[in-house]
């Protein structure tokens, strides 16, 4: 069977007009007006939600799945993305939910960014979704052969696929890393976090490897170049950081944090004894003390390097000296999987359980 576009439908249909009885003529309008909602609502590149639910309003942070990304949009409100629950906005008076139910690709958050046109974009566990003026609207991904970058763009993990997404102002592309050579799924190439550096560079981390891209090369850093064992200690890289001083920060589930300097990589926390001598330098529970895994890293405006670890709370690394923060100091989990430096200093901190806090300079209070 032939198949028309709704142009050519549209051409056809005219040319018939003339055979047309004048009663009919007002059922082809209405049959053309709806060929073309149709293929509005069927554009490759995005879905538009307008929300069939009211979003929930609460006084409160209901959250109870781990805090995964936090940020500070242009108007002041705060953005909290859950593990499981979607997103909460914050005015400073109250919350409104966002979920699957409003439209946004996945209940889990994994980054949260806004563009120069003040729409806010979330990375998801399954796409991502852009939220503007209570519309919600879901980008889908055009693969992309050639890899590109420029300043504005913004990078996104993929979900489960071994690449990233990158959107460069009108256009979601997916661009796909080198094949793996492992079938273990623990040491994939699916993005496990992103940070921008200098000399143009972009670090995209991922299980078994970490990516870098300057706009011209895409460079690597993995088990085989870094010598390690990939049954005894391997790479699992869950979170990354360049810093303002250039310095590349890898936070591994196990191995704990390598330092990257100029072409020198070491392990930091074997260098500041924090892995644990009976340590597996896998997945396994580590004792207080420790920093082995590490799920997030930021620097704050004095330059202090930040770590949110899975079982041995925060740490804090002033270039000298290394302090550890933990439930004994207000968090109600040692599990910060989430920190983030508010536009006035104010460092937020998202919690394995749901909450939120702020660092008052000694110690942690709980805000939601």
């Amino acid at each position: 069977m032939r198949h028309t576009t709704p142009h050519q439908q549209l051409y056809t249909s005219l040319n018939q007009t003339q055979m047309i009885k004048p009663h009919s003529m007002i059922y082809l309008i209405v049959l053309l007006a709806l060929n073309f909602s149709c293929t509005e609502k069927k554009s490759p590149e995005k879905n538009v939600f307008q929300a069939e639910h009211t979003p929930l309003k609460t006084d409160s942070l209901t959250f109870t799945s781990s805090i995964r990304a936090i940020f500070e949009d242009s108007q002041g409100n705060f953005w909290f993305g859950s593990h499981q629950e979607g997103v909460a906005l914050f005015d400073g008076k109250s919350f409104t939910y966002y979920t699957t139910n409003e439209g946004l690709a996945d209940n889990q958050i994994r980054s949260i960014q806004e563009d120069h046109n003040g729409t806010i974009w979330l990375g998801t566990a399954n796409g991502v979704s852009s939220y503007k003026k209570e519309m919600i609207t879901n980008h889908i991904a055009v693969p992309q052969s050639e890899w590109m970058k420029t300043d504005t763009d913004l990078w996104f993990n993929a979900g489960n696929q071994e690449g990233v997404y990158r959107y460069n102002g009108q256009t979601l592309s997916y661009l796909a890393f080198p094949s793996s050579k492992t079938t273990n799924t623990d040491y994939f190439y699916a993005v496990t976090g992103l940070s921008k550096g200098k000399n143009n560079m972009i670090w995209m981390s991922t299980y078994a490897s970490v990516f870098g891209y300057n706009g011209t090369n895409l460079s690597s850093i993995n088990n085989e170049s870094l010598g390690l064992d990939i049954e005894a200690a391997p790479l699992h890289v869950r979170s990354i950081l360049e810093d303002s001083k250039g310095r590349l920060w890898i936070g591994n589930n196990g191995i704990g944090v390598l330092l990257k300097e100029g072409d020198s990589i070491v392990n930091f926390s074997e260098k500041n004894n924090l892995i644990h001598p009976a340590s597996t330098r896998r997945g396994d529970q580590s004792p207080p003390g420790t920093l082995e895994h590490v799920f997030t890293i930021t620097e704050d405006s004095q330059g202090n390097i930040w770590f949110g670890d899975r079982d041995a709370g925060v740490w804090k690394y002033d270039g000298k000296t290394m302090t550890n923060y933990t439930q004994n100091d207000g968090l109600t989990s040692n599990f910060a999987q989430s920190i983030y430096e508010d536009k006035n200093g104010q460092l937020w901190f998202g919690t394995f359980d749901g909450n939120v806090f702020t660092f008052n300079g000694t110690s942690f209070e709980k805000r939601f």
